[in-house]
């Protein structure tokens, strides 16, 4: 079935149902940014395979709702179809609900599959839509009707998660999480979110891409925990293991009827944001205690094992991105080179290291122009090909038992303009910026994003996301709940906690010709000072210095640039071979005022 085949299919079954528009988010039922094939229902329908975006079709218009990060990627991927781009101007924020108010007359239906949308999704769909007098069916997967050759569950096996590396038992976490439970008096918690359940059975998997998470429901009781998971993936020592540590197993499926079977008065906790609304529905109203998800807090702060870990990590990554970037170079000097292939290189420097598990999103290689488009994703048939001439952004990560990764750079390859020296400082500037903040405690990552900004501003720049994103200890590498952005986001306002892993990654994008972002990977550390909080920088791999504009330098900010070039070089070149070594301290060499 062509794309347009599939929207006759699906306007069809409206029809039949009385849906007068239908919208297809991105998420699964764990509210998931990577989602197993079974749920890629918005991909399938209108052919768009970013991550992000939603569409939404009526009997005379098929739309697609993305952020400047997809503008370029969506433009192409519908231009077969009769899928139209509409271009959102506020990350995050669901302006379809805005077309669908502004297009529908009165007493129209607007369906969704409700197991697709959140609790608070749901709740605001209603209210924006009541306002026009429109009304929200939930109970419609009507993809479900027309995707005939729809994939099933998947069946890849679970990993078992050492304490070596996770650095705290099950049960110690388990035990934890059942402390807050009482102080909260409550006798249960709803987990649904995947990478929260994984981190907290230690547990890992390969269910969706990138992310090493396991499809699965669980609820925590102050005596037991029930895991709710195709027990054909779990090993037998596995087995064993869980139920020593008093976790019962039961079908996936079941989580339904044994939310229902729950009787007593306000005793299970549920985080309304990242519960499905069908879910939600299964549970008696009196039996629910709203709250936050407790996992994703603890999640957040990483343990001691685990920053060590990180900081290992860090450095086996440095050493799969210097062979990369010291084959790229080579390669330039005898011919062009597809951005996909670049990509495909670094995957394979990556698999090269110990305990390598995968990439942790797709490889984002913009060269030029393509450097502009914030999430570009090259594939053979139309990447640009890179010559020895020109800029290239390069945002790649990978997944290890011992970490996650992820880390941009931005280098030329030739003489930069003047414009090109100045962004690129700009942002450099705002990286160190952030990277040498040091705050009180209670500060939210909101009041710091405008240390990456400030530079840009100052000449009438800017741009349009985010600033930074919790990671995942290997699990999600845009892990809640905290972050550096600006606005009245869950992770603007979250506060900053020492533990917390968090990418720093300022940028600039000339529409149609250049691309500029730098990122490390901090994390939030106790300062000198009582009551104080800083960052540390854990990522280690040079930033390029030819892009730089000194006279926009100040002496501090040097100073910051050639202290962390002297640690990236010490901490990785006893990895290196001699020549590789020779590459790493060329680009590691200390930059001076003239």
């Amino acid at each position: 079935m062509s794309i347009n085949d599939r929207l006759a299919a699906l306007r069809k079954s409206m029809k039949t149902a009385g849906i007068d528009a239908y919208i297809i988010p991105s998420t699964d039922p764990h509210q998931s940014e990577y989602v197993a094939e079974l749920w890629e229902s918005r991909q399938w329908v209108s052919g768009f395979t970013g991550s992000a975006g939603t569409a939404v079709v009526t009997q005379d218009h098929a739309g697609l709702w993305a952020d400047s990060r997809y503008f370029l990627q969506a433009e192409l991927e519908l231009a077969d179809s009769e899928f139209v781009l509409h271009k959102i101007i506020r990350q995050g924020t669901p302006e379809y609900q805005d077309w669908l108010v502004d297009h529908l007359s009165e007493d129209k239906v607007v369906g969704i599959d409700r197991a697709m949308f959140s609790v608070v999704q749901v709740e605001g769909l209603r209210k924006r839509m009541k306002a026009k007098q429109l009304s929200v069916n939930g109970d419609h997967d009507l993809i479900a009707s027309i995707w005939t050759d729809r994939p099933s569950l998947p069946i890849a096996k679970v990993i078992d998660h050492p304490i070596e590396y996770a650095g705290e038992s099950r049960i110690d976490k388990l035990n934890r999480l059942r402390v807050e439970l009482k102080e909260k008096a409550v006798l249960m918690h709803l987990i649904t979110t995947l990478d929260d359940i994984a981190w907290l059975f230690n547990i890992r998997g390969s269910d969706v891409s990138f992310n090493p998470v396991v499809v699965s429901y669980a609820i925590i009781t102050l005596d037991n925990a029930i895991l709710f998971i195709d027990e054909t993936k779990l090993s037998a020592s596995l087995k064993e293991d869980l139920a020593a540590d008093h976790v019962d197993l039961r079908p996936y499926q079941s989580i339904d009827q044994a939310l229902a079977d729950i009787n007593a008065e306000h005793s299970i906790l549920i985080h309304k944001s990242s519960c499905n609304d069908l879910l939600y529905s299964s549970v008696k109203p009196n039996c629910i205690k709203h709250g936050d998800n407790l996992v994703m807090h603890m999640k957040a702060i990483k343990n001691t094992t685990e920053l060590a870990h990180f900081k290992e990590v860090m450095k086996k990554d440095a050493v799969a991105l210097c062979k990369l970037y010291m084959w790229l170079e080579t390669e330039l000097l005898s011919r062009d080179v597809p951005e996909a292939e670049v990509a495909e290189q670094l995957a394979s420097f990556r698999a090269a290291q110990a305990l390598y598990h995968g990439e942790s999103f797709s490889a984002i290689v913009g060269y030029e122009s393509n450097g502009a488009v914030v999430h570009y994703r090259p594939e053979h048939e139309t990447c640009l090909h890179i010559k020895n001439q020109g800029m290239l952004l390069l945002d790649s990560g990978g997944q290890y038992m011992d970490g996650t990764t992820d880390i941009t750079r931005t280098v030329s390859f030739s003489e930069p303009t003047a414009a090109q020296r100045k962004s690129y400082t700009c942002v450099l500037k705002g990286h160190i910026g952030l990277a040498r903040a040091k705050f009180p405690e209670g500060t939210i990552g909101g009041q710091l994003d405008v240390l990456a900004r400030q530079h840009l501003w100052a000449h009438g720049l800017n741009y349009l996301h985010g600033t930074g994103h919790g990671v995942g200890f290997f699990l999600n590498v845009h892990e809640p709940p905290q972050g550096f952005a600006p606005g009245l986001s869950s992770r603007s306002n979250t506060t900053l906690k020492a533990g917390m892993v968090t990418s720093n990654e300022p940028g600039y994008y000339e529409d149609g010709e250049y691309g500029i972002r730098i990122e490390n990977l901090v994390v939030t550390v106790e300062s000198a000072d009582s009551g104080y909080l800083e960052f540390d920088t854990i990522t280690v791999f040079p930033i390029a210095t030819n892009l730089i504009d000194m006279a926009l330098m100040t002496a501090d900010e040097i100073s910051w640039l050639n202290a962390y070039h002297e640690r990236v070089y010490r901490d990785v070149a006893p990895l290196l071979s001699d020549e590789e070594a020779a590459w790493m301290e060329e680009k590691c060499r200390a930059v001076v005022v003239v």
